[in-house]
Parts: C-alpha cells; sequence; structure tokens
C-alpha cells in the first residue's frame, strides 16, 4: 500500500535539487556578506598604513614585470603573525601596507621565500647579479634566471595610462605625477624598474620609524 504522506520541512528539501542547489547559494551568498562587506568600513584594511606611499612610475613599471614574469607564483608577499614566519622574514604584513597594490600579490605557495620584506635587504648590485643567474649567489637556487631584463627597456607611452587607470580606483597619483610618469622611466631598463619594485616592498614600517624619528628630533608632533 503507497505512503501518501505529505512531505513536508527539511525533507522536501533534502529531495529537491533545484531548491537544495538554491538555499546554498542564498547562504553562501549571505555568509559572504558577512565577512567581507563591514572590511569596507574598517580602517584599518581601507586606510593606508603609516608611511605607504603609491609607486612611482619606475616602481610600477617593475611590479609590471614582476606581475609579467610570474614571480607571484613562487614567492609570496604576505608574512603571517607566526614566530617561525617573522623571525625569518621580519615583522607581520598589515592590510593597511596593500592599499596601493591592485590586485594583491599575496600569494600562496613559497617555492622561494616570502619578499614582502625585502625592500633594502640587499643592494641594488646585488638583485641585478641574482635576477642574471640567481646560482652566481645561491648555488642551490632553482630559480630562473632573467638576463634579458637587463637589455629590454620600459614603454615610456603606456605609464600615464596606467597611472591613470589606477587613480580611478583610489591611488592618490597626481597630474603632475602622471604627466612626469613616461619621462621618468624613459631610456631605464626592465630591469632597473624591477628592481626599484622589490627595494620599496615593505618598507612602510621602516618609513613611518624615521619619520617619527624626525618629527621627535625636531620637536615636532607627527
Amino acid at each position: 500500500m503507497a505512503d501518501n504522506k505529505p512531505v513536508r520541512g527539511h525533507e522536501r528539501i533534502e529531495t529537491n535539487n533545484f531548491l537544495m542547489i538554491v538555499l546554498i547559494l542564498v547562504a553562501v551568498a549571505f555568509g559572504g556578506l558577512v565577512e567581507i562587506v563591514p572590511l569596507f568600513f574598517q580602517r584599518s584594511t581601507t586606510e593606508a598604513a603609516p608611511g605607504l606611499k603609491p609607486y612611482s612610475a619606475l616602481q610600477l613599471a617593475g611590479r609590471d614585470v614582476y606581475l609579467r614574469e610570474g614571480c607571484y607564483n613562487c614567492h609570496s608577499q604576505m608574512i603571517r603573525p607566526f614566530r617561525a614566519e617573522t623571525l625569518r622574514y621580519g615583522e607581520y604584513s598589515k592590510a593597511g601596507e596593500f592599499v596601493y597594490d591592485h590586485p594583491f600579490q599575496w600569494g600562496s605557495k613559497r617555492t622561494g621565500p616570502d619578499l614582502h620584506r625585502v625592500g633594502g635587504r640587499y643592494s641594488d648590485e646585488w638583485h641585478r647579479l641574482h635576477l642574471t643567474n640567481p646560482r652566481d649567489l645561491v648555488p642551490e637556487s632553482n630559480m630562473p634566471a632573467y638576463p634579458w631584463l637587463a637589455t629590454a627597456t620600459v614603454n615610456p607611452a603606456g605609464m600615464a595610462p596606467r597611472m591613470k587607470a589606477l587613480r580611478l580606483v583610489g591611488v592618490p597619483y597626481s597630474d603632475s605625477e602622471i604627466e612626469a610618469a613616461g619621462e621618468a622611466v624613459k631610456g631605464k631598463t626592465e630591469m632597473e624598474a624591477l628592481i626599484a619594485y622589490l627595494q620599496v616592498m615593505g618598507t612602510a614600517p621602516r618609513e613611518a620609524a624615521k619619520a617619527q624619528q624626525a618629527a621627535a628630533s625636531s620637536g615636532v608632533t607627527p
């Protein structure tokens, strides 16, 4: 004898594939909004960290080289707040240090070391030698060599439009900076640009400390 008992409650959801999919999507969307939307109003994630400055034209060109060559596939730019990481790489990363990065380069894999605090750690010459042939400095390195960066030059015509686009998403470039962008990179090699980018990575806390020291020595409150 057939059971004509009506389907009710959660049983109706579990036996209806379409309804289950719709409700799962609604739940995931709601949960995502609850987690993400508050971050847009949290100052620590929307305001630049002390000492942080927008990339110069040359640094921005170097960042484009970094993206083009896929450096993010092997190097992260996010130091987690764990003792093992801070002892090796330096001060842990803060959200406010990335407000001018579009897109972020946090990464999720470390074939090579994290680079967020690499700025100022090595000289320009060290970086030049390392990019030309990493094994000259680190014999066990499996990083590819990038010797062609020393002869390839940055395209000056592309910098002003690039900076204008970034200004639209909140990077505070002035008209004068945009107008001078092409001239600032004219004749520069892609290796010079990439090194300029590497040398500024994660230096905001150091710059903020310098500003505080200068203000303290001059008796001016920062």
